[in-house]
């Protein structure tokens, strides 16, 4: 369960981002944050895994108040999420292999369930047959599916997407929404700030639309 309550988020300068928040979403749901560049859809966002905190109001995720919790606290409450930002933050000193091993290896396990959970995510976006190449000659579209296999290696049970189409044709837009609507149909709980129309039309996910930092509906 994740819950805002009454959240605002101001930040250095006086930019008030997001204005008396009020919110609750489900496990196991699908929602579209929308809304006009500037709106607050990233703010939000960052707030859920504790990127940036609330000026005021509460952020809970799974009966934990995000917004108070401490800095030691933070890594343990983001092994609950995959994030899917619009900077991929792609290495491109490693393969697409170990660009998808790091969060695994940042844990803990083992080479044999590092290597076992990396093919599994790269054979669900397409990319097994890549896994020793370099990001760099990858497409728009392959490297967009890098992050997601990325995101969700460790098995999330929340996955938060930034604008994962913004930039893609046509062609590779669906192949990504697609990937979204499967990670959907087993349990996961998706979060998606995104403009794209057409990907909203496909899901049909609940839509909470933002505008400028207030809930629009």
């Amino acid at each position: 369960m994740i819950s805002l309550s009454h959240v605002s988020k101001r930040y250095p300068g006086g930019h008030e981002a997001l204005h008396d928040v009020s919110l609750t979403i489900t496990p196991g749901e699908l929602v579209f944050i929308t809304g006009h560049s500037g709106a607050g859809k990233t703010t939000l966002l960052k707030l859920l895994p504790a990127i940036e905190r609330p000026t005021a109001g509460s952020v809970v995720v799974n009966r934990q108040n995000v917004g108070a919790m401490s800095a030691r606290a933070v890594p343990f409450l983001r092994r609950k999420f995959g994030l899917v930002f619009q900077d991929h933050k792609l290495l491109h000193d490693r393969n697409v292999f170990e660009n998808v091993a790091l969060p695994l290896q940042i844990g803990g396990y083992s080479a044999a369930d590092t290597a076992r959970r990396v093919r599994a995510a790269l054979d669900k976006v397409g990319l097994l047959a890549l896994e020793k190449a370099a990001p760099i000659t990858l497409s728009g579209g392959e490297q967009q599916r890098l992050c997601i296999a990325r995101a969700i290696v460790h098995r999330p049970a929340i996955l938060l997407a930034d604008e994962p189409t913004a930039n893609l044709d046509a062609e590779y837009a669906t192949e990504i929404g697609e990937l979204f609507r499967s990670f959907h149909q087993v349990g996961v709980t998706i979060i998606i700030a995104t403009h794209d129309q057409a990907l909203l039309a496909r899901l049909a996910p609940r839509e909470i639309a933002l505008k400028h930092g207030t809930l629009a509906r």
